[in-house]
């Protein structure tokens, strides 16, 4: 380092400090965020410190520097304890019309408060549904809106709360619902919902899991207007209430008698300790069969997956597709399995 003009010696101690960042991040996922809840915020910014990291890699490269080595070295470490940030390639497995298809949305009340400035939001998000035609679909922040006909599907169970506008969770079927019921997280309006479906001979749980949000607005203009220690407090609380609903739906899940597919907003990244938790043992879908980077969430400056499908063991991942469209502040994404004894 001593070599290096004053420019770069600057530069250097950035690339150290977000190098080490991302290197503390890759061990979060294994502490409950009880015991560092403000270190976990660290898991959703894991894309940007990586892309960083990567940048800082290119810029000694050019210059032939041997500083390169830092990055490189956390890069590699992160490639083989968690995976690969971007997926180059899909599934070898082709999709076949008899394979069951998922699809999991989080459609923001369908637009009611008109957070998108633009008219029949609503019949658009429905037409889009209705054009992928899955056979199973799980909804977060589903609202009964007048404008809404998702009659196309022959069953459904839906999990409402709010006084003003009925919110909540759904799941809707192609197949028939057997039973069905909620893990209700304590002092909030999200929760956990499934559905027992069957199909054939079997029968699946379906689960749709709507961890706590942030809610803080991702625009970035008005996270400046916010004050730094409401935001670490509101992280904090959140984190927490995630490891709390967490562990009541893996309670709930170790009871299911069935093969089961796990759908859901985590509000949290694939770098997080609720998505190894609940990922467990699980195929994560887009893992298995996706392209691309895999962003499930609008946020402007680097992408971010925190909405997933997850399979266990019986379901071959035959394909899987995010779709880049801009009628919620979520993406919808879309599986098919093929259904192994």
């Amino acid at each position: 380092m001593k070599n290096l003009k004053l420019f770069d010696k600057i530069i250097y101690m950035v690339n150290a400090l977000v190098a080490t960042m991302l290197l503390l991040s890759y061990v979060l996922p294994y502490f409950p965020p009880k015991t560092f809840a403000l270190l976990s915020v660290l898991s959703l910014g894991v894309p940007f410190l990586i892309l960083t990291n990567v940048l800082f890699f290119i810029y000694w490269l050019i210059k032939l520097k041997k500083q390169l080595i830092l990055s490189l070295l956390v890069l590699t470490i992160g490639y083989f304890t968690l995976g690969s940030f971007y997926k180059f390639s899909s599934s070898d497995v082709e999709p076949e019309t008899s394979d069951l298809s998922v699809m999991n949305y989080n459609v923001r009340l369908f637009n009611l408060y008109e957070w998108i400035p633009e008219k029949g939001i609503e019949t658009k998000m429905v037409d889009f549904i209705k054009t992928k035609a899955p056979d199973i679909l799980s909804l977060q922040e589903y609202h009964p809106h007048k404008n809404i006909d998702l009659s196309f599907f022959k069953y459904k169970f839906e999990k409402l709360s709010g006084t003003k506008a009925k919110y909540g969770q759904a799941i809707f079927s192609q197949y028939p619902i057997i039973n069905s019921g909620s893990v209700e997280f304590p002092n909030t309006s999200n929760n956990a919902i499934f559905a027992d479906i069957v199909i054939e001979k079997d029968t699946l749980r379906i689960y749709n899991v709507h961890l706590q949000s942030l809610k803080i607005d991702a625009n970035v203009e008005k996270l400046k207007q916010e004050d730094s220690d409401w935001i670490l407090k509101r992280v904090e609380q959140t984190f927490k209430m995630q490891q709390v609903q967490t562990e009541m739906f893996l309670k709930h899940k170790a009871d299911s008698p069935y093969k089961m597919i796990i759908c859901g907003d985590f509000n949290n990244s694939a770098y997080s300790y609720v998505y190894k938790e609940i990922k467990g043992e699980l195929k994560d879908a887009f893992k298995m069969a996706g392209n691309g980077f895999g962003r499930t969430y609008d946020f402007k400056f680097f992408p971010i997956r925190i909405d997933f499908i997850f399979a266990e063991k019986h379901f071959e991942v035959t394909d899987f597709k995010t779709f880049d469209n801009k009628f919620s502040d979520h993406y919808p994404i879309l599986a098919t399995f093929k259904l192994h004894p």
